[in-house]
C-alpha cells in the first residue's frame, strides 16, 4: 500500500506542478504580449528614427540640467563617497600636519585638579601656545573663537594677546562670518578685514560692508581667519571653502591663511575651494592638549612618543564629546571640525588636494557617449558587439577613475555620467529587442503563424561571398557590412521573418555557417507569397547598394528560394504542416542552385 500511495502522490504532485507551470507561463505570455505588441507597432512607425530622437532628448536634458538642476553633480557626490571607501590604496597623510585636540581627557585632567572644566581660561590657552612655540612649530591654526575678554582673567587675556603679537603671524586664530543681514549695519569694510586680499588688480578699497565675529584683541583680530565651512547639498562636507568673496575682495579661511604663511604664495594663487583627499585607513597624527601643557604623558600611554612638532603646522581645536564640533564627511558622520581644517591646510601646503575636471566635462562626456550609443544602434550594429564594447568602455572608464583617485589625486567624475549613459543605452537596447523580436517572428511581438490563413510560405536562403581577388580584411569588413545592412533592413519593418543563429555564436561551426540567413514570407496563395518575397528582395538589394558604397563591389549576396504549401487541408496522423515545414527548410538548405541577388528576383522556382 505504501509504495502505491507514494507513487500516486508523486504522480499527482507532478501533474499539479506541470499544470501550474503551464498556467503561469500562459498568463505571463499574455502579460508580455500586452505591452510588447504595442511597442512593436510603435517601432514600425518610428523605425530607426527612435535612436536620434532619444539622443537629442537626452542631450537636451543634459543641457538643461547643466544650467539648472546639476543632478549629475548630486549623484557624483554620493558616488565619490563610495569610491573613497572602495579604492584599493589610501594615499599617505600629508606630512608635517598635526592636530592638537582639546579632548575629554584634557578637560577632565584639569577639572580633576580643581582648575575648572570647559571653557578654559585664557592663560591655559596661552600656555598651550607657549608649549607649541617652544616645541618649534612652524605655524598654528587655533580653531577657537575668543570673541570677548574674560571678566575674571584679565591677565590671561593679556598673555594670550601677547602670544599673538609676538608670533609674527605664525599663530592664526578663528573668526566667524556673521549672517549677511548684519552686513548693512557693520562699520567694517571688506578691504579692512583681517587677511583680506583683492581678487583682481583693479579692486579698489574699501569694499562692501561685512559683519564678522573677531577675537577681542588687536593682535588676535589682525591674525585671524574664517573657520566657517559649507556643506554640499546633501549635508556632507567634501569641499572646504578657502575664501568668501565680497565684491572685488575676498576673506581668507583659516587653512588658506596658514598655507599662505607656510608656503609664501599669494592667496590669489589658491582656488576658491579645495576637495580633500579623504582617507579611510590613514589619519593625521593627534596629540592631547594636556600632554603638551603638562610636558608629560597625561592622556597618551606611558612611553608613547609625541608626533614630531618641530617645523610642523599645527591645528588646535576641541574634540570633546560635549562640545559637538563635528562634521559629516565621506569618511564618517562625525569628523572633528579641527581635523577638517587640518586636512584642508595639509592639502594646500603639500598640493595634495583632489583635482576635479570642470563640471561641464562630465556633461560633455555623457552627451558624447549617448550620441555614440544611439549612432551604433541606428546603424544596426549587432547587439553582441555593442554590448561588449559598452561593457569594456565602462570598465576602462571605471578603472581610470579608480587609478586616478588612488595614485594621482585626480577624480574623474564619470560615475554618474556612466550611470546616465547606461540608462539611455538600456532604453536603446530594449527598443532594439522590440525590433529584433518582430524581425525574427517572436510571438510576443507579432501574431503567431496561422497556416489556415496563410498556407503558402516562400523561404529564401541568403549567402554572402567575397568577389575573387578581394583581400581577406576587405572581405571580412564587407561581410560585416552586409550583415549590418541586412539587419537594419529587416529591423525597419520587413514582412519577412528572419531565421538566424542556426549555429551558436562562437561555436566551432560558426565561422563556416556565419553567413547562413533564412528569410520566410507567408501568403494566402503561391502568387501572393512570391510577389511579396520578390518585392522585398528587390528592396533589400537596393538597401545593400545605396548611396556611394556598393556592396556589389566587394562581394555578392547569393539567394536560393523555394515555395511550398504548408497546410493543404489534407492532414493525416503521420503527415502535417510541421513535417512539410521541415521538408521546406531542408529543401532550401540543401538546394545546390542559387543566383546573385539583383534588382529583379524572379522566384519562379520549386
Amino acid at each position: 500500500m505504501r509504495p502505491r500511495l507514494t507513487h500516486r502522490l508523486l504522480t499527482w504532485l507532478d501533474q499539479a506542478l506541470t499544470q501550474a507551470g503551464q498556467a503561469f507561463m500562459d498568463a505571463w505570455g499574455r502579460l508580455e504580449r500586452g505591452y510588447r505588441r504595442p511597442a512593436a507597432r510603435l517601432a514600425l512607425r518610428l523605425r530607426f528614427a527612435f535612436y536620434p530622437l532619444l539622443a537629442l532628448s537626452a542631450i537636451a536634458w543634459l543641457a538643461w540640467d547643466y544650467g539648472h538642476g546639476r543632478s549629475l553633480d548630486a549623484a557624483e557626490d554620493a558616488i565619490f563617497d563610495r569610491v573613497i571607501h572602495w579604492r584599493p590604496l589610501d594615499p599617505p597623510a600629508p606630512s608635517g600636519i598635526v592636530v592638537v585636540e582639546i579632548d575629554d581627557c584634557s578637560i577632565d585632567h584639569f577639572r580633576a585638579r580643581g582648575e575648572g572644566g570647559w571653557p578654559w581660561s585664557r592663560q591655559r590657552h596661552a600656555d598651550l601656545l607657549d608649549a607649541l612655540d617652544r616645541a618649534g612649530v612652524r605655524a598654528v591654526g587655533y580653531d577657537v573663537i575668543f570673541a570677548d575678554t574674560s571678566p575674571t582673567d584679565p591677565a590671561g587675556d593679556a598673555a594670550l594677546e601677547a602670544m599673538a603679537a609676538g608670533a609674527g603671524g605664525r599663530f592664526v586664530f578663528g573668526s566667524s562670518r556673521m549672517p549677511e543681514d548684519f552686513d548693512a549695519g557693520s562699520p567694517l569694510r571688506a578691504a579692512q578685514a583681517p587677511g583680506a586680499f583683492p581678487l583682481h588688480a583693479g579692486a579698489t578699497p574699501p569694499g562692501p560692508p561685512v559683519a564678522l565675529m573677531l577675537p577681542y584683541g588687536q593682535a588676535l583680530a589682525r591674525h585671524s581667519a574664517l573657520t566657517n565651512v559649507a556643506r554640499n547639498q546633501d549635508g556632507v562636507l567634501r569641499d572646504v571653502p578657502l575664501r568668501e568673496a565680497l565684491g572685488d575682495w575676498a576673506l581668507p579661511s583659516l587653512p588658506l591663511r596658514l598655507a599662505v604663511q607656510v608656503t609664501g604664495r599669494a592667496p590669489q594663487s589658491f582656488p576658491a575651494s579645495v576637495r580633500i583627499n579623504w582617507r579611510t585607513r590613514s589619519r593625521l597624527p593627534y596629540v592631547s592638549a594636556a600632554d603638551l601643557i603638562e610636558g608629560r604623558a597625561v592622556c597618551r600611554a606611558p612611553g608613547e612618543p609625541l608626533p614630531p612638532l618641530r617645523g610642523a603646522t599645527v591645528l588646535v581645536g576641541y574634540t570633546a564629546a560635549g562640545l559637538t564640533d563635528t562634521k559629516p564627511t565621506p569618511i564618517g558622520p562625525a569628523t572633528p571640525g579641527v581635523e577638517v581644517l587640518a586636512e584642508a591646510a595639509g592639502a594646500l601646503i603639500h598640493d595634495s588636494a583632489i583635482r576635479v575636471p570642470p563640471t561641464g566635462l562630465k556633461y560633455l562626456l555623457a552627451a558624447l557617449l549617448v550620441a555614440l550609443s544611439a549612432f551604433a544602434f541606428w546603424r544596426g550594429e549587432p547587439h553582441q558587439d555593442i554590448d561588449a564594447v559598452f561593457v569594456a568602455g565602462n570598465l576602462l572608464l571605471l578603472a581610470a577613475a579608480y587609478a586616478g583617485l588612488s595614485f594621482f589625486g585626480w577624480f574623474f567624475d564619470i560615475f554618474a555620467c556612466v550611470g546616465f549613459v547606461s540608462l539611455c543605452f538600456g532604453v536603446c537596447r530594449m527598443y532594439a529587442a522590440v525590433q529584433r523580436g518582430h524581425a525574427v517572428g517572436n510571438n510576443d511581438y507579432r501574431p503567431e503563424y496561422d497556416p489556415d490563413t496563410h498556407p503558402w510560405l516562400v523561404m529564401a536562403r541568403l549567402r554572402f561571398a567575397a568577389n575573387p581577388g578581394v583581400d581577406p580584411r576587405t572581405a571580412t569588413l564587407a561581410r560585416r557590412e552586409y550583415r549590418r545592412l541586412l539587419r537594419r533592413f529587416l529591423y525597419a519593418g520587413s514582412q519577412a521573418v528572419m531565421i538566424e543563429g542556426v549555429v551558436e555564436r562562437k561555436s566551432w561551426l560558426h565561422a563556416i555557417l556565419d553567413d547562413l540567413v533564412l528569410l520566410v514570407w507567408k501568403g494566402k496563395d503561391e502568387h501572393s507569397a512570391r510577389a511579396i518575397a520578390e518585392t522585398e528582395l528587390d528592396a533589400l538589394h537596393a538597401a545593400l547598394n545605396a548611396h556611394d558604397q556598393r556592396l556589389d563591389d566587394d562581394g555578392k549576396v547569393y539567394v536560393c528560394a523555394v515555395a511550398a504549401e504548408i497546410d493543404d487541408r489534407n492532414d493525416d496522423s503521420t503527415r502535417g504542416e510541421r513535417l512539410r515545414l521541415r521538408e521546406l527548410l531542408g529543401r532550401d538548405l540543401n538546394a545546390p542552385h542559387e543566383w546573385p541577388l539583383s534588382g529583379s528576383n524572379p522566384l519562379i522556382r520549386k
